[in-house]
């Protein structure tokens, strides 16, 4: 005579064990961090993760654009995302760091229409964690990515700094020991139009172009003022539509 399999009665408490832990799972809010995008159906591994990587990066940037000018009158807007206060110049951006050592150097050397203006990186500083010590690369912020602000839309940045520096026009110095950021990031300008394609909230992978580069950097006072977006008394900020890698 046949026996009768036997089923274990434990087996659907189990599944039901399963089933809730799977729904208490997935209602968890999404934490969001410089490396940690949830929702992401291709991911890229850290650069500290190839054993290739030597942290170094040389890169230069042309095809200038100035946001305002040097003496606006507050208030004033120097972010140009809707690009109606932007002009090209002439001018070049280099970039000569080493992440994993954070160190190098920041150049942009640009002719105004006020004269020859230089601004140069002479101190790395981490402001935030998520910037790994003041050179960090391949890293998401600004918008939702939870480093950053939401001022530009979510990207990927290949290469990014921050610290202290100086600015000088037709060789004066007119800024001492403010603060510096660049970042090289994937496009987040219209090609023609050179507006910023912002929507924070449009999705998980950010309002940018991937098959598109940019360099940002700007120079702001310490100072803040309320009447002006960024909120300080000096903000100048520059982008470059083409990004050389060497």
């Amino acid at each position: 005579m046949k026996t009768k399999p036997v089923i274990s009665s434990h087996i659907p408490l189990t599944l039901a064990f399963i089933f809730l832990v799977s729904c208490e799972v997935t209602n968890q809010p999404e934490t969001r961090g410089p490396r940690l995008q949830p929702a992401t159906a291709l991911g890229i591994y850290a650069p500290q993760q190839h054993y290739l990587y030597d942290g170094h990066f040389d890169i230069s940037a042309s095809d200038v654009y100035q946001v305002g000018t040097l003496n606006d009158t507050p208030p004033w807007d120097h972010m140009g995302n809707d690009a109606t206060n932007i002009k090209a110049i002439a001018g070049d951006i280099s970039i000569d760091v080493n992440e994993i050592d954070n160190t190098g150097s920041f150049t942009a050397d640009l002719e105004l229409s006020e004269g020859k203006y230089v601004v140069t990186l002479e101190r790395v500083h981490e402001f935030s964690a998520c910037q790994d010590g003041g050179i960090a690369a391949f890293l998401y912020e600004h918008g939702d990515a939870g480093c950053g602000d939401s001022n530009w839309p979510k990207s990927l940045l290949y290469i990014a700094g921050w610290g202290y520096g100086s600015a000088t026009l037709n060789g004066e110095t007119i800024y001492r020991d403010y603060e510096i950021h660049f970042m090289v990031t994937q496009g987040m300008r219209h090609r023609e139009t050179l507006e910023v394609m912002l929507n924070p909230d449009s999705g998980n992978a950010g309002s940018v172009n991937p098959a598109a580069q940019q360099l940002d950097f700007y120079i702001r006072s310490p100072t803040r003022s309320a009447l002006n977006h960024p909120d300080r008394e000096v903000f100048d900020h520059f982008f470059a539509m083409e990004v050389t890698w060497r």
